[in-house]
């Protein structure tokens, strides 16, 4: 019973990330993206900054 439930809450998500998706909402953020609006930068190191300033994907 208790896979059955995970299984049903795991779903759930995926399913409201796709119809976030869908909708138009962008593309789920990352935890490096979460962080951009903050006054001091956490993770100055992220592969993912680093690949955004040297102008790659």
């Amino acid at each position: 019973m208790e896979l059955i439930f995970a299984i049903a809450i795991t779903a759930l998500a995926a399913g409201g990330i796709g119809l976030g998706l869908a909708f138009g909402r962008g593309p789920v953020r990352s935890s490096c993206g979460a962080t951009d609006r903050l006054a001091k930068d956490r993770c100055e190191d992220c592969p993912l900054r680093r690949a955004a300033r040297e102008g790659r994907k």
